[in-house]
């Protein structure tokens, strides 16, 4: 069963998959592995398809690093819900096909695990 993974304001690129796990350091076969490796230990050995996060302000700002949403992607995460999201980052969640919805209504009432 998905479940919500609920994170802070200004969740950053870096703190998806920080650049030293980028595909051309670790392959592109493992950079998802370490997918808030940093922020959330255990996220990606945890996640499973369908699973959502739900943010605060500006999910995804810092750097535009496509390979962030690529890494969600590969882990099989059903869509993202924030109340704001950093520009690039939305933009490219719709390329890459993770839906996206902007609600502070639906971020208040999400908790950690539901």
């Amino acid at each position: 069963m998905a479940r919500a993974w609920v994170f802070a304001d200004d969740l950053d690129t870096d703190q998806i998959v920080p650049g030293r796990y980028a595909p051309f350091m670790v392959g592109q076969d493992k950079f998802h592995l370490y997918a808030f490796c940093d922020a959330r230990p255990g996220f990606a050995r945890e996640a499973q398809p369908g699973d959502v996060l739900v943010g605060g302000e500006n999910f995804g700002c810092g750097s535009s690093r496509e390979y962030a949403v690529a890494a969600l992607k590969k882990l099989g995460i059903g869509g993202i819900v924030a109340k704001s999201f950093a520009r690039i980052f939305y933009r490219n969640c719709i390329n890459l096909g993770i839906p996206v919805l902007d609600s502070a209504e639906a971020v208040s009432l999400a908790r950690d695990g539901d």
